[in-house]
């Protein structure tokens, strides 16, 4: 294996993991552009791959990477900026991780304690996510309910699972395909906040839309 491929695979790996890193992640920021480059550096990994001629299969490599990259990178902005602009709540959070697009509905703004029956003043939001999904046909979401450590663990992980497939529901009735659609709960497994304090537990009631590029 030549020294060059394993710098290469190397150098893209180390941008991957820049990319991904959840320290690194911003909001607003061009995946596009990151898409096409690590795109770039892999391709050009692919390329230093065939015996002979590895200038040129670099070269060629680094290219159809880049291209692909670039496309997948576009393709999510787009989606990103159109679903902040359809999404009226300011309470529900769109962040873009990668080629991952996350929303996060807060349960106090979906659900009314211990119930499973979407909330009439969230409902306009999800028919918008709905349109967005069927605008962007190449894309999954996966529904995950979350829920802070308060009360028992398994009457919290089957109310996760009720309210994660509530909302599953309200999606598919706008009219995405339901193998489109997944849902799961995490009951209290998967806090992003301290449960030691209500405004922790608040933020760990949650549910997550994880929209990713289908593979």
């Amino acid at each position: 294996m030549s020294s060059r491929f394993i710098l290469v695979v190397f150098g893209g790996t180390f941008l991957l993991a820049a990319c991904t890193d959840p320290a690194n992640l911003d909001p607003n920021r061009n995946y596009t552009r990151d898409s096409a480059i690590v795109g770039g550096v892999i391709g050009a990994a692919t390329g230093l791959v065939v015996g002979e001629g590895e200038a040129r299969d670099a070269a060629i490599g680094a290219a159809i990477g880049a291209g692909a990259g670039a496309i997948v990178g576009n393709r999510m902005d787009r989606q990103a900026e159109a679903l902040r602009q359809s999404i009226s709540n300011p309470n529900i959070a769109i962040t873009q991780e990668g080629d991952l697009l996350r929303v996060t509905m807060p349960q106090d703004i979906l659900f009314a304690v211990d119930s499973a029956a979407v909330s009439p003043a969230v409902q306009g939001d999800l028919a918008a996510l709905a349109r967005n999904l069927n605008q962007y046909p190449d894309t999954t979401a996966q529904i995950v309910g979350h829920t802070d450590n308060t009360g028992d663990a398994s009457y919290n992980q089957d109310l996760s699972v009720r309210r994660a497939q509530a909302v599953s529901n309200m999606i598919v009735a706008g009219g995405v395909a339901p193998y489109r659609i997944t849902a799961s709960g995490r009951g209290e497994d998967a806090p992003v906040a301290s449960n030691l304090t209500e405004e922790g537990r608040a933020q760990n009631r949650r549910v997550d839309i994880l929209i990713r590029p289908q593979a």
